[in-house]
């Protein structure tokens, strides 16, 4: 099953989880675009949220694993009929 949505997104779980406010990932997405842009470097939303002081390493390995769990299980899911 191919993921769709936000819902298994770095930004969005970080949000629920209350890591963040959602005023903080737009500024994270806000950085990254620009960066986009200028043709720099991409980096992870995680790794702008920490450099900017608004999660620690361990907020983001913790998203990370719950994306991964995610994937999994959307992936490997119940299959439908």
């Amino acid at each position: 099953m191919k993921l769709e949505g936000i819902e298994h997104r770095f930004g969005f779980i970080a949000e629920k989880k209350g890591f963040i406010a959602a005023n903080q990932l737009v500024e994270a997405l806000e950085i990254q675009v620009m960066e986009n842009i200028e043709k720099r470097e991409h980096r992870f939303i995680g790794d702008i949220l920490h450099g900017l002081g608004y999660v620690s390493r361990e907020q983001v390995n913790e998203v990370l694993k719950l994306t991964d769990e995610l994937r999994r299980v959307l992936d490997n899911g119940p299959h439908r009929l």
